[in-house]
């Protein structure tokens, strides 16, 4: 289970990854594909709503049944977690009126984007340090089994699901190095 968590959560580092990209072209004044930033918006936003939701909401129960002393960190990880998700779709609304040619302040945009990437990041990490040793010293393997087969579809699934509907993504999702090796 914590194994499909860590690639989940190197997968998701690649997506930041390629938005980093995307945010360094800003910074140097020229113009990313916005199409592309789209799709990664898009991908993300699919991701948190069909899978990170569920998975979290799953977790957070049996962990805080096991563990009642977890509650301020569950409530500190969804605070935070709807907070990137509120940023994320701001970043989409503003990607909108960017394709649509709408007059959007690049410096405002870009400076968004940096800080939904911070969030993201810092999230990942909370949850890297805090919830999985509380999930690795708390849920035994047999519990992590049980869950693993309540989650929906995982990280594989939502990969290939990547490639056929997003191929210049894949391709950048791809080539952009992974957190962790």
């Amino acid at each position: 289970m914590l194994t499909q968590l860590r690639q989940d959560h190197a997968n998701m580092a690649r997506l930041l990854h390629v938005l980093s990209l995307k945010h360094k072209t800003l910074e140097q004044g020229e113009r990313p594909d916005f199409h592309l930033v789209r799709e990664v918006v898009d991908y993300i936003l699919d991701y948190m709503d069909t899978f990170t939701v569920p998975l979290e909401r799953l977790y957070s129960e049996h962990l805080l049944a096991k563990v009642p002393e977890a509650d301020e960190l569950s409530r500190h990880l969804a605070e935070d977690y709807q907070a990137l998700h509120e940023r994320l779709n701001q970043l989409s609304q503003n990607i909108d009126m960017i394709l649509m040619d709408a007059v959007v302040p690049m410096d405002r945009f870009a400076d968004d984007l940096k800080a939904y990437l911070d969030a993201h990041r810092a999230y990942l990490r909370a949850e890297r340090e805090q919830l999985f040793p509380l999930i690795r010293e708390h849920l035994t393997d047999e519990d992590q089994m049980r869950l693993l087969k309540m989650l929906p579809e995982g990280a594989e699934a939502s990969l290939s699901r990547l490639q056929e509907a997003y191929p210049q993504l894949y391709a950048e999702f791809k080539e952009a190095p992974s957190p962790f090796s």
